[in-house]
């Protein structure tokens, strides 16, 4: 069953400044510029945002979030959770990410963040969740779920993006 983008149509420059002002909030940094084709559109009940034709960030909870094609093009430094290789199937399988399996994050990570979590051999990333608690306490817990899963390798809105390069 191929997926289809449902309600495709380009954002206005209001909605983009919006967009920008919430990356620059997140990531003190703001991907794109207002002359970029800011696009958006529904997959599955996920809104994806296009930025020139590329899926690089999807709405979550009315919150800008990056997908993985989006993490990979433009390589945020911050909001990162490292894990171990022994967490990484289930990483990419979609579940939540527990304490133990945690090696690394970035401290300035504050409960309800958006964070990219990347594997520590190569740290490429495997998933996009939301933080249940700051970016310490991920490192210093050693029991406890301390991320959800919203996006990962292998779901619907990967493999849009894979097909659609």
């Amino acid at each position: 069953m191929s997926m289809k983008i449902r309600n495709r149509h380009r954002l206005k420059s209001r909605d983009i400044r919006k967009y920008q002002n919430d990356l620059k909030v997140i990531f003190n940094d703001i991907f794109f510029d207002e002359k970029s084709s800011i696009e958006t559109g529904d997959l599955d009940g996920t809104n994806i945002i296009f930025v020139d034709g590329e899926p690089c960030f999807m709405s979550y909870d009315n919150k800008i979030v990056f997908t993985l094609y989006g993490l990979n093009k433009y390589k945020p430094k911050k909001n990162f959770v490292v894990v171990d290789m022994g967490a990484v199937k289930f990483v990419t399988n979609g579940a939540d990410v527990m304490a133990p399996g945690i090696i690394d994050a970035d401290r300035d990570i504050s409960d309800g963040n958006q964070v990219w979590i990347c594997d520590e051999n190569h740290h490429k990333p495997l998933a996009i969740g939301i933080a249940l608690v700051n970016g310490e306490d991920m490192i210093s817990q050693s029991q406890g779920k301390v991320i959800n899963i919203i996006h990962y390798v292998g779901d619907e809105i990967w493999n849009y993006g894979a097909k659609s390069l």
